[in-house]
């Protein structure tokens, strides 16, 4: 018999996995771009946020990562792909290690489902305007025209992730425990 620490660490790779396949179709499918900078709006938060919150960290992560090869794919959106790498992949991170320091101090699943989401999604936005002005070298100016953008994408993360949340916890209320 396997010991639970390698099931445990193989659960979390295959559904990591799945959910960065998941991350980079949602993120493909629905693409509006932003002429400014040439990157785009689209809704892979909403499943980075999920999988982060039902899951924790490293699945989040792994979601999170998921979203570089959207940008692969997406025409105009490989000079994103490393700094989405790291970006989403950390905003998956911070989600779900947020989450459940908060939840164990709370005991609130919704209070610490938003701050923890909020916070994440700082990361994605600020990190993005860095990247564009930074290492793209993009006037300020167009950087911040996507900003409103970032952030309105991190609130429809928030809106459409938190309900799903719920719904997964009552489906398997054995994955509490993840959080």
């Amino acid at each position: 018999m396997q010991p639970k620490t390698t099931i445990k660490t193989t659960i979390i790779i295959a559904a990591g996995a799945i959910f960065a396949a998941l991350v980079a179709i949602a993120t493909y499918l629905f693409v509006i771009p932003i002429p400014a900078t040439t990157g785009y709006f689209n809704l892979g938060e909403t499943v980075i946020y999920t999988a982060a919150l039902v899951l924790g960290p490293f699945v989040g992560a792994f979601a999170g990562g998921g979203a570089a090869i959207a940008d692969l794919l997406v025409p105009g959106g490989a000079v994103f792909a490393p700094a989405t790498l790291v970006i989403k992949a950390l905003e998956g991170f911070t989600v779900g290690t947020l989450n459940k320091k908060l939840f164990h101090k709370t005991q609130n699943i919704t209070l610490s489902a938003t701050v923890s989401v909020v916070l994440g999604g700082l990361i994605m936005i600020f990190g993005y305007f860095t990247y564009e002005v930074a290492v793209l070298g993009y006037p300020v100016a167009a950087a911040l025209i996507e900003l409103p953008f970032n952030v309105v994408q991190m609130v429809i993360g928030l809106i459409v992730a938190v309900p799903i949340m719920y719904a997964v916890l009552r489906v398997f209320p054995q994955l509490k425990s993840q959080i």
